[in-house]
């Protein structure tokens, strides 16, 4: 498919641009073990992470997709892993092949460029500012931005909005089925990679406007 020229890029974070599970999943082992519970590791958190860290957390506790865990035991993992996993952020996460290319092109190409994620406004900040790509943004709309999150079209809806743009001169781009969800319920094309974090299903079922091996193809594609 040819896609139309955007005059917005908006990019889905954890999976897309940067590769988390490392993290994630160190924090997560190092939260089971605080409580005495049975370690994960990173190849099986890897196949969790699509639907929040609440999620991930829940099927951690529990060795469980559809797990329950015990409430207060829940509540206690999830400080444990907040503290954790905001100290330990990016020390084992890693910006995708492809994805300063891609940003270097838009850049230079005079493309509007933001970031809308459904990771909490802290994490998305420090990650962000770590792995150094936040002030590569004109906007970034993080998962406690706004009363909802992604798969609602509103986070998206209000980057647009932010740039004064319309739906259909804005291009998604991410890795799961929430993307691809809240860019449909938005208006918006949607670009998918097929290397991130939806829960172990093909992107490519999901039908979006296209599916690329590494974001330096936008550069020949728009």
């Amino acid at each position: 498919m040819t896609l139309r020229k955007p005059e917005l890029v908006l990019f889905d974070l954890d999976g897309t641009l940067v590769d988390t599970a490392p993290d994630l999943a160190w924090s997560i082992d190092f939260t089971l073990q605080k409580l005495n519970l049975p370690t994960c590791g990173e190849e099986k958190v890897r196949g969790w992470i699509g639907s929040g860290i609440e999620g991930v957390l829940k099927r951690a506790l529990t060795n469980d997709f559809n797990g329950q865990p015990e409430t207060r035991l829940f509540n206690d993992a999830l400080s444990i892993f907040m503290e954790s996993y905001f100290d330990n952020i990016c020390e084992r996460s890693r910006i995708y092949p492809g994805v300063n290319e891609a940003l270097n092109y838009l850049e230079s190409a005079d493309f509007k460029i933001g970031c809308v994620t459904n990771k909490g406004g802290r994490f998305t900040n420090k990650l962000l500012k770590e792995i150094k790509l936040f002030d590569r943004f004109g906007i970034v709309v993080s998962g406690d931005t706004l009363a909802v999150k992604k798969p609602d079209p509103q986070p998206l809806l209000h980057a647009a909005n932010y740039f004064s743009i319309n739906a259909d001169a804005v291009l998604m781009v991410g890795d799961s089925v929430t993307d691809i969800n809240a860019a449909r319920a938005a208006g918006f094309q949607i670009l998918c990679v097929p290397y991130g974090y939806n829960m172990g299903r093909d992107i490519s079922e999901l039908k979006p406007d296209i599916v690329v091996e590494t974001l330096a193809e936008l550069v020949n594609l728009i």
